[in-house]
């Protein structure tokens, strides 16, 4: 029988988001997140083209690197949605009518939220370099992809924590820390589908294990447990739970479950930028009054 693949979506955010301020230096520091080598796009690609590519009869860890890369994409809906909280509303000038709209806009943030994204989002480092395709990594063999992934969870939480020290806008502290309880998770997940194939992980790879409960955001998460819980976006029977299950490798310790992911939460509107041409729709095909 032939495998077919499809997506579904629900117009809901994994994780809430936390209104503050508009803060155009923290947005830049999230893209790394975004864009960057351990970004969340690198993770959602990466585990796709794993599971994709996968050869051979134990599904089950075909399976698991599934259902981390369905949670991925709706990480980067995420965090593409924080960073537009972060950058809407931040080119406003009150030194008076003469002013430029954009003139104190770019800051200490991203000169091309701006002049390319209309205040939101792009796939982008830090430093504005594009996102990298060569940056995926599919070997082929199961140990050694699993190997990776457990490296590239661990350092994505080793930069979100630092990241996290560079603003105090909840906004972005918010999103930062549900990803660090879930980078945790999927961390735990390689370790343990390691540990099945005979693989002695903590000795050959002594990957960080970060307290989390050090982050005040992060201990709501922990209290819930989803630290140890693997999501389940599959509508179709899955095998996670042969490998996702039993103690869990993580420092919190507790035991590992599957588990529906969150009910979700609302997904902000942006509002429209008229002034930049954005979405730049003609007043007769809409209807809408604009400002």
């Amino acid at each position: 029988m032939r495998r077919r693949t499809m997506f579904f979506y629900t117009e809901a955010l994994i994780n809430e988001i936390v209104p503050d301020q508009p803060d155009p230096s923290a947005a830049k520091a999230m893209q790394e997140i975004l864009g960057g080598h351990y970004g969340e796009m690198r993770t959602m690609m990466q585990f796709s083209f794993q599971s994709s590519n996968f050869r051979g009869p134990a599904t089950q860890y075909r399976d698991l690197i599934r259902g981390i890369f369905l949670e991925e994409i709706s990480h980067v809906e995420l965090v593409q949605t924080t960073i537009n909280k972060l950058l809407d509303g931040s080119g406003r000038s009150d030194k008076g009518e003469n002013e430029p709209l954009l003139a104190n806009a770019p800051g200490d943030g991203q000169t091309y939220h701006y002049i390319i994204g209309a205040q939101s989002s792009l796939p982008v480092d830090s430093s504005g370099n594009p996102w990298n395709g060569s940056w995926v990594y599919d070997h082929g063999n199961l140990v050694s992809n699993l190997l990776d992934n457990l490296v590239l969870e661990a350092t994505g939480t080793l930069q979100k924590s630092r990241i996290y020290e560079m603003s105090t806008n909840k906004t972005f502290r918010e999103t930062l820390a549900f990803l660090m309880v879930r980078d945790n998770a999927h961390q735990n997940a390689y370790a343990k589908a390691l540990e099945t194939l005979g693989v002695n992980w903590g000795k050959v790879l002594p990957v960080p294990d970060y307290d989390l409960t050090q982050y005040p955001e992060c201990r709501k998460y922990i209290e819930r447990g989803w630290h140890n819980a693997q999501f389940n976006f599959r509508l179709d029977p899955t095998r996670i739970g042969e490998i996702f299950q039993g103690e869990s490798p993580g420092r919190h310790g507790g035991t590992l479950k599957v588990e529906p992911p969150p009910a979700g939460f609302p997904v902000p509107q942006m509002p429209e930028r008229v002034s930049e041409h954005s979405p730049g729709i003609p007043r007769e095909l809409t209807g809408a009054a604009r400002s």
